[in-house]
Parts: structure tokens; C-alpha cells; sequence
């Protein structure tokens, strides 16, 4: 998230599940009836000591909308610590609440310090203040910071509230600059309440006490980077307490103003808001004039009118006038509306009239829920009253899939596609090729199980089981992956599970689905080249007619391609370490001088300009994600696809254009260029004479024929016998910075190929930020070659000097050098790019690798190497010979 240029991650709540609050999250909806200041009911069901009952208010409460669940046990009669704990400990135990995220809301800090002691996950603390000083405030906050919980600030100072606009971004400043400066508290994890306060109270310093909180969220916004805003909506309209016809669109209306400002959650009853659009024109016109502070005499007007309409609460409001409305009037009234005691009748009903089911689902009932939609998008339903609607079409679709099973079962042709089960392998975020293979399948007729990313072992073989589905394939990228898919293939043996298991992704081979999965499990295990391929794999892998034949086939195959590789690595002539190390590349220090970099150290590019990243794309690498082979621009000359790839490359551009313009992706990145020098194999890194990391690299083992050296990346730096000066740069950039609500947003439109395009694109601008980063490097920031001048075809061909290796690929295959990398660079702090257990990059859309300036420097494959290094390479970087052999499995000559 990029906040007038500064990058700022997303608050990320949870309980059981992750809540990560996003701009397009509308509002957050903060469940109010667990306070015991607020509800009768709950406190008399603590006072009673009756907990079970207390839990069915908190499950209400989530069925009811509520995103994050308040709870507030201060009671002048209670021991608040004691049912603070009771009940967090209780609700620990019920999945169906715990899922959310709790916040501990109390003025006593022993009893909020006993609930951050009980939450799992990460909650809310509600509240602290300046009111009692700037050192308990500050302890307090660094408290809150190390239980890792967000934290609510009220705008409150030794003075007393903020009662007006000034007094509250006055606080809201002050407190804000305390935490991220002082107390290094993370802008993203701060919620300002700035104080919601009765209207229409008749008293004239209240007159303002909407407008001001609007205004006040809007600065708030807009100056304090990063922070989220809160409040308990109820206060606005205390002066109407009894007319719950008036409350309801004060609630209503004030939240749709206050969003527009910023607002982002709130503590709101569900049940005491209408919907905006629906609200009375006349009732909402005398509302928004004392909201507002639109006329002198607003107060006075909006008491006249609520004494017609007092008592007019939605029990009244809810009459049955549009009972007498068509069914599918009455469909869409009771979907916009949440109503569910009728939706079963008219169900029923309409049913009845449109002869099946399904026309049912895609005729009325998906047409209240565009209206839905529509309301929610433009702000005038919120995210508790769409919750409430989805309930209504979730029991109209429940009722008629008993119907729709019946006719399966009368019409063999309805009858359920196959499931095909689809995951990224854990510790791996890449998922371009998995979505496109399920796209192919599912035109194909069969039903998807996508599971997404970073996914257990465990979740996919539940998941395969419950669902019973026909097949398994795993995908994966980096390295890693395909160790973890090893560990899958081994718990389907384990579980004497038969799926059939389909494995593809960037990193994964033929060769080592034969060599390292298929030997680890006796069910049929192929090896998919591309999307095009899966179709006839599937088809044969699960029709009853091919299914055995094919199985045995496919073993056989890989039992061939298992001796073959056996063979191979017999034969396969290797040299020991010392005799590479003796036959490494031979360069001369002697007259080679490095050019100083005109700045050393990290240098952070916060939302680069796209426009200008994009003048450096590579689009050859986009029209094989899709599967269309050719080099750009020839490919739009081909026959047969150059048609296809036109229009690829147009829509590609159009949503590039909407992009850049809509500044839906941001770019990051960090360079750093410091003091080298070599030691053996490895180079250590210093600033200012301080040694600061040291980077471990591998040696080429392939016995070379004459005058071909057995390289090591290390060679390229000057030796430290030589006494020269070298330098060494490191870079990481990401152009998926809020990929995530664009990619959201076309799963729920099921819109596949914008969803893909997104991704790919996103994938593109990373490698054209890298081309761009070390483009600059070369002629600017280390400056070892300031008069280059390439084409973009010519830099795409490597025409330049020097080189940006990137761990992981294939001259320094070991992953486990990324976090040192990230480290000295600081990479997360600098872009938000992070790294998974498998260190794979977060978000997916990223590269990260070295800067090498020697003009001899080049490419190269590093092959196979032999245990003897294997074993000094493990003790140089402090590991044990295990776990380098885990992360450099495809690479052992042994």
C-alpha cells in the first residue's frame, strides 16, 4: 500500500482466520454486543455467571456480520479480569467465533493486558490515550507492541476529549508522531477513534459534532500515513433513543458520509441500520441536514419529524406492502433487505413458474444480488448488510439444491464433472501456470478445486478426500517445490491413497518426477508439460476404459527414465573441489582497477513510475505464459497465432493503460552497492572497513575440456591477497504492490483471463523494473559503463557489461542466500517484499539477485556438483550437510 509515496503494508488481523484489511474492504464491521456497557443482555448473562449463553450472543454476532468482535467487561460490580479471561478462554474453544478477530476493550489496563494474554492470533486493543501522559502512553503502546496487536487511540489528551475539528487531528498528530517515531509502532496497526458525539442534542456547540468528525477522519486520512479509523456509531444518535426509525438512518447515513472520508470500521449494531438508497427522501433530507450542519433550525425540524415517524422502527417500516409485489420483486426486496423468513416460500414459488431450478439461481435470485452489488460498490449498503443478503441466497439455493440433485440424477447428463484438485505447493506464491491449466480443464468439463497458494500437504490430501476428487496436481516454481511435492507423493503412500498425481510448474522436469516423486508413490504420477497437455492426461489418467493401461504405461516410462538417469550419473565425469578450485576462470588483477560506485550503501525506490518501467518490458516471456511460442514483435507475422497474439498483446496494454493510470500496482525496490572482496569461494561484504555479510557461492564440478575454466560466481571479485578494492551490489523489486484487491476482485467476477492477465503483467513489470534497476547501475549509480546506449531488444540480449546473477537460478541455485541478501538490503522495511518458509518472494510479482561489474563476468549453469562440496560449502555457511542437500536436491551429483 502506497501511501503519498511511502510504502506501507496492510493491517493484517486474525483469529483463526486472516482478516487483512485492504482499501477495497469497504468497512469493517466491529461487533458491539459482547460489552457489557452496551448490552443489557450480555451483561446480566456474566453477572448470572451463564457463559454458554453469552457465547450464542458473541455467535450472533458473527453470523450477524461482525468482522471483528468487541468485548468489554467493565462493570463496576465485576472482577473484569477474571470474566475477561473466562470468556476469551471460552470463545478460544468455539471455531465459529474464534475465526475472528477479538478486540479487548476496556479503560483498565491490567484487565486488557489479562485478554492480550488469551487471544490467539492478532487482535485489536481498545483503548489507550494520552490522557494520562506522554510516559504511560508510551508504555503502554510499547506493551501492546510486543503482544503484536493493533492498537485503537482515542482522541484524548491531559486535557480532556477532542470536542472539535481542531482538537482532534491535534491529538491524533501528536499521538500518531509518538508512536512511529518513539515507540516505532507500525502506522498500519494504529486506529484513531476521533470521537463519535450526539447530534441534534439542542445544545449549539453540538451542532458541529458530525461535521467535525467527518473533517476530522479526512485530515486524519490524508496526513497520517498508513491509519485506519474507528468509532461506535450508536453515539451519533443518543438524543433519539426509543425512535429507532430515526437511529436507523442517522446510523445509516452518517456511515455513508463517514466512509466517503476515510472512515474504514466502526462498532455498528447491523440490526439499527437501514439501507441508505431506502431510506425515506423526507426523513433523510432532515437526518443529513443536522449531520451536516446544513441549517440553523436543523435540530428543531428533524424533533418535529421524528415524532411522526416515532415508534416506526423496522418492525413497522418491514410491513408486508411488498408481499403483494411479483415473486421476483419480492425475491430481490427480501435479497437487498436481508429478509429471510419468506425466502423459502417464494422460492418455492418461483421454482414453480420457471419450470427449473437452476433458472431460478440465474434469474431472480442473481438478479437481486447484482442490485446488492451495485448498492455495496457506490457505498450505500455495507459489508454487514451484504453478509446478511448472501444468508438470504444461501438458503434460496439450499432449498433448491435437493431439486437440482433430483434432476442429476433423472438426466445422467447433469450429472457432476470429475474434481480436479489444484495447489502451489507450500513455502511457493507462483500460480500463473496452475490457473491457466485449471482454466483448460474446467473448459473442458471438469470441476475445479483450486486451493491457491503456500498450501500443506495436509490441506491437499483433506481436501482430495472430502471432495473425492478424481485427481491431484501440484505446482511449483522454485526449487524447493520440489522437495515439497516429494513429501506430498510420500503422505498419499503413507495414507495408502490412490489419486492420480499431476505435477507441473517452472522448476519441475520429467526427469525428477521419474528420479524423486513417482518412486515415492505407487498411484499413477505424471509429469504435465503445459496447460495443453493436461486435457488428454486427465482424460487418461481417470476414464475407467484408459485408466489402468495408462497408469501402468507411465510407470513403466518413468522406471526407463529412472535407469536411463542412473546411467547417465555413472558416466558422468566429475572433478574434486581443489582440482575446480585449480581450474577456475583465470583473470588479471593485476592491471584491473573496479570503479567505485558514486554511492555506497542501500539506496529505496518507493512507487517508481510505471510508465517508465514499462519502456523496458520483455514480451516474449508474456506470450509463453500463454502458451503462444514466438519472439516478439515477429510472433504478430505467424500464421496461425500472430492474430491471437495481437489481441493478447492489445488487451495486455489496455489493462496496462488502466494500471498506470488508475495506480492500481505500485513498484518498490532497493539497490545496494558495497565494499567486496573475495575469500575463496565466498565474498564478504563490508561498509566502511566493517564486515557486514558474507555471500556463499558454489563451483562449477563438470570435468572442462582445455582452457575452459570450472566457474564460481566469487571469481569475478577481486581476492583479498590482492588488496584491491572491489564491490559487490544486491538489488530487489516488486511491481505487485496491491496486486491482491485487483486479483480479488476478478476471482469474484470468476473472470480468469483478467485475473491471469494481471498476474502476468505484473510478472513483466517486475523483470522490466530489474532490467531498468541495473540498467541505471551500470550507467549511473556504480557508473562502471556511463556512455552504454542499448536497444531494448539489445539489453533483452545481454549486450551490456556485467551481470545481476539471482539466487536460485542456475549459477547460485541455493536459496538459503536470499535472506542474507534481504538482510543486508534490508528488503522488507525497504519494499514489503518478503519470503516464505521456502524463500520463495512475497508478492510473487518480484526479483531480487547480485550485481557483478568485471567485464569478463557471464552466465553459466552451475551442473552438478560432488558431496566434497557439498560438505565445505555446508560448513562455510554454518549448516549442517542435511539441510543443503534438501535446498540443492536437483543439483547433487551423488
Amino acid at each position: 500500500m502506497n501511501i503519498n509515496g511511502k510504502n506501507i503494508p496492510y493491517l493484517r488481523l486474525s483469529g483463526l482466520e486472516p482478516l487483512i484489511v485492504t482499501p477495497d474492504a469497504n468497512f469493517i464491521n466491529i461487533g458491539e454486543r459482547t460489552n457489557v456497557t452496551g448490552s443489557r443482555k450480555f451483561l446480566r448473562l456474566i453477572q448470572e455467571d451463564k457463559y454458554e449463553e453469552a457465547l450464542e450472543v458473541a455467535r450472533d454476532q458473527v453470523e450477524g456480520g461482525a468482522q471483528v468482535l468487541d468485548v468489554n467487561m467493565d462493570e463496576g460490580m465485576l472482577d473484569g479480569e477474571e470474566a475477561m479471561t473466562k470468556f476469551l478462554n471460552l470463545i478460544a474453544s468455539e471455531p465459529e467465533i474464534s475465526k475472528i478477530p477479538i478486540m479487548i476493550d476496556s479503560s483498565k489496563w491490567h484487565i486488557i493486558e489479562a485478554g492480550l494474554k488469551c487471544i490467539q492470533g492478532k487482535g485489536i486493543v481498545n483503548s489507550i490515550s494520552l490522557k494520562g501522559g506522554e510516559d504511560e502512553f508510551v508504555r503502554q503502546a510499547k506493551k501492546i507492541k510486543q503482544y503484536g496487536a493493533a492498537v485503537v487511540v482515542m482522541a484524548f489528551d491531559e486535557d480532556g476529549q477532542a470536542d472539535n475539528y481542531q482538537r482532534r487531528i491535534d491529538i491524533c498528530k501528536r499521538s500518531y508522531d509518538i508512536l512511529v517515531n518513539k515507540v516505532n509502532f507500525p502506522p498500519q496497526d494504529i486506529i484513531f477513534d476521533p470521537n463519535i458525539f450526539p447530534v441534534a442534542t439542542g445544545m449549539e456547540e453540538h451542532r458541529k459534532n458530525a461535521l467535525d468528525f467527518f473533517n476530522a477522519t479526512q485530515w486524519i486520512r490524508e496526513n497520517l500515513p498508513g491509519v485506519h479509523v474507528s468509532g461506535g456509531v450508536s453515539n451519533v444518535s443518543f438524543s433519539f433513543r426509543g425512535n429507532n426509525a430515526v437511529r436507523e438512518a442517522m446510523h445509516s447515513a452518517f456511515l455513508y458520509h463517514a466512509i466517503k472520508k476515510g472512515m474504514d470500521m466502526g462498532i455498528v449494531n447491523p440490526t439499527m441500520l437501514e439501507v441508505y438508497d431506502e431510506i425515506p427522501k423526507d426523513l433523510l433530507e432532515h437526518v443529513e441536514d443536522v449531520l451536516l450542519d446544513r441549517r440553523d433550525d436543523a435540530t428543531e425540524r428533524l424533533l418535529e419529524f421524528a415524532e411522526k415517524v416515532k415508534g416506526g422502527a423496522k418492525k413497522k417500516q418491514r410491513d408486508n406492502a411488498w408481499r403483494k409485489g411479483s415473486v421476483e420483486e419480492r425475491i430481490s426486496h427480501a435479497l437487498v433487505k436481508g429478509i429471510i423468513e419468506f425466502i423459502d416460500t417464494d422460492t418455492e414459488e418461483a421454482r414453480v413458474k420457471y419450470g427449473q431450478p437452476l433458472h431460478v439461481i440465474e434469474g431472480p435470485l442473481m438478479d437481486g444480488m447484482n442490485i446488492v452489488g451495485d448498492l455495496f460498490g457506490s457505498g450505500k449498503m455495507f459489508l454487514p448488510q451484504v453478509v446478511k443478503s448472501a444468508r438470504v441466497m444461501k438458503k434460496a439455493v439450499a432449498y433448491l439444491e435437493p431439486f437440482m440433485e433430483e434432476e442429476k440424477r433423472k438426466n445422467k447428463s447433469t450429472e457432476s464433472a470429475s474434481k480436479i484438485l489444484l495447489a502451489t505447493v507450500k513455502g511457493d506464491v507462483h500460480d500463473i501456470g496452475k490457473n491457466i491449466v485449471g482454466v483448460v480443464l474446467a473448459c473442458n468439463n471438469y470441476q475445479i478445486v483450486d486451493l491457491g497458494v503456500m498450501v500443506p500437504a495436509e490441506k491437499i490430501l483433506e481436501t482430495a478426500v472430502k471432495e473425492n476428487v478424481a485427481a491431484i496436481g501440484l505446482s511449483g516454481l522454485i526449487t524447493p517445490s520440489l522437495d515439497e511435492m516429494v513429501h506430498v507423493a510420500k503422505e498419499m503412500e503413507k495414507q495408502n491413497l490412490k489419486f492420480p498425481l499431476l505435477i507441473g510448474g517452472a522448476t519441475t522436469s520429467r526427469v525428477h518426477t521419474a528420479v524423486k516423486i513417482d518412486e515415492n508413490y505407487s498411484g499413477a504420477v505424471v509429469h504435465v508439460l503445459d496447460a495443453s497437455r493436461s486435457v488428454p492426461v486427465v482424460g487418461e489418467l481417470i476414464s475407467n476404459n484408459t485408466r489402468e493401461a495408462f497408469h501402468q504405461k507411465i510407470k513403466q516410462e518413468y522406471k526407463e527414465v529412472r535407469e536411463g538417469h542412473a546411467t547417465r550419473k555413472a558416466d558422468k565425469s566429475y572433478v574434486s573441489l581443489s582440482e575446480a578450485r585449480q581450474n577456475q576462470v583465470a583473470l588479471d588483477w593485476s592491471t584491473y582497477r573496479p570503479v567505485k560506485p558514486k554511492v555506497l550503501g542501500n539506496k529505496v525506490f518507493n512507487d517508481y513510475p510505471l510508465e517508465e518501467i514499462r519502456k523496458y518490458i520483455d514480451w516474449t516471456p508474456f506470450f509463453q505464459t500463454w502458451m503462444l511460442k514466438g519472439k516478439f514483435p515477429k510472433i504478430f507475422d505467424d500464421k496461425v497465432i500472430g492474430k491471437e497474439a495481437k489481441k493478447l498483446y492489445d488487451d495486455a496494454n489496455r489493462m496496462l493503460d488502466e494500471i498506470i493510470e488508475g495506480s492500481l500496482l505500485h513498484a518498490n525496490g532497493v539497490i545496494g552497492l558495497y565494499e567486496a572482496k573475495r575469500v575463496g569461494d565466498d565474498v564478504k561484504v563490508f561498509d566502511h572497513g566493517e564486515h557486514l555479510e558474507t555471500f556463499h557461492f558454489l563451483r562449477q564440478q563438470g570435468k572442462k575440456g582445455k582452457g575452459i575454466s570450472n566457474l564460481c560466481l566469487a571469481d569475478f571479485v577481486a581476492p583479498e591477497e590482492t588488496g584491491i578494492t572491489d564491490y559487490i551490489g544486491g538489488f530487489a523489486v516488486t511491481t505487485g504492490i496491491g496486486i491482491e484487491p485487483l486479483i480479488e476482485k476478478y476471482k469474484k467476477a470468476h473472470d480468469d483471463y483478467n485475473e491471469i492477465m494481471v498476474k502476468a503483467i505484473a510478472d513483466r513489470l517486475a523483470e522490466a523494473f530489474a532490467e531498468l534497476m541495473h540498467a541505471k547501475i551500470r550507467t549511473d549509480f556504480w557508473g562502471y559503463d556511463p556512455s552504454e546506449s542499448f536497444s531494448n531488444e539489445e539489453l533483452i540480449k545481454e549486450k551490456y557489461a556485467g551481470i545481476r546473477p539471482a539466487p536460485g537460478y542456475p549459477a547460485c541455485p541455493d536459496h538459503t542466500e536470499k535472506p542474507l541478501l534481504f538482510n543486508l538490503l534490508e528488503v522488507e522495511k525497504n519494499t514489503a517484499i518478503s519470503l516464505t518458509d521456502s524463500y520463495a518472494m512475497y508478492p510473487a510479482a518480484a526479483v531480487s539477485g547480485f550485481y557483478f561489474s568485471h567485464p569478463e563476468s557471464k552466465y553459466f549453469g552451475l551442473g552438478k556438483v560432488e558431496k566434497d562440496q557439498i560438505e565445505d560449502y555446508a560448513q562455510r555457511k554454518g549448516m549442517s550437510v542435511e539441510q543443503i542437500e534438501k535446498w540443492l536436491g536437483p543439483s547433487l551429483a551423488y
